[in-house]
């Protein structure tokens, strides 16, 4: 069951509300609101819920799993609206949403770009991509090591059917806001310092980072775009969910 989930016709009110949020932190802090992209992370939420949220005039949608999406994506409204893939991708799932997708923000091996190249050129397009960055070099999560980061990105530049947009990373759990602050202001060091080496098929336009009790500060230094589930949908629960 899911708890503490905000009322039905509630959602509306909830995007108006980060909506806000997010154009008072650019204020503070100099942005342009224009310049963060707000996710809807669509985990475990029903479509129909999806769909208010879309009605309340979200654009982005963020997926976490290939058969989730494949369950719900007919359901979905789709004028206007983008899909990003965000959870970790197998290879062999790759074919699954290729064609339902116009990002993955979760490319992190040589193996998986590859087979978005084979993927995609069977669609004949090319995959929007964001590098997955493991910020907190964390054993337990997938991403591409900070260290590792500039090899890797010569190694993609070389693949085809893909175009590397910028980077993706979920800073490991903090106790407090300024250990959270660390891990963005080196994410986004990593962002410029990439962006400045004008690397072949590799562009830093957007910088994902940021989700629901950090989004705010993420903005602070330097986000994109945030990706918003449990203060968007209301807390959900897991266990047992494939």
């Amino acid at each position: 069951m899911t708890e503490n989930r905000p009322d039905e016709g509630a959602v509306a009110a909830t995007v108006r509300d980060i909506t806000e949020r997010i154009a008072e932190t650019c204020a503070k802090c100099g942005r342009d609101p224009a310049d963060v992209r707000l996710m809807a992370v669509t985990k475990t939420v029903e479509a129909a819920r999806v769909n208010e949220a879309i009605g309340a005039g979200v654009r982005l949608l963020g997926e976490n799993r290939a058969q989730e999406l494949l369950s719900k994506y007919d359901d979905y409204r789709k004028d206007g609206v983008e899909i990003h893939f965000i959870g970790h991708l197998q290879t062999n799932k790759v074919r699954q949403i290729a064609d339902k997708v116009t990002m993955i923000q979760s490319l992190d091996s040589l193996p998986l770009a590859r087979e978005i190249e084979k993927q995609c050129a069977k669609l004949g397009k090319k995959m929007d991509c964001l590098v997955e960055v493991n910020i907190g070099s964390e054993l337990t999560k997938s991403g591409v090591s900070p260290e590792a980061l500039p090899e890797f990105l010569e190694e993609v530049s070389s693949v085809g059917g893909i175009c590397v947009r910028g980077l993706m990373s979920i800073p490991p759990v903090c106790e407090n806001d300024l250990e959270r602050e660390r891990y963005f202001s080196s994410l986004y060091k990593l962002f410029v310092d990439i962006g400045q080496k004008k690397i072949d098929n590799i562009s830093m336009d957007f910088l994902s980072m940021g989700m629901s009790d950090d989004y705010l500060l993420a903005i602070k230094h330097g986000s994109s775009l945030v990706r918003i589930g449990t203060a968007l949908f209301g807390r959900r629960a897991y266990a047992g969910h494939q």
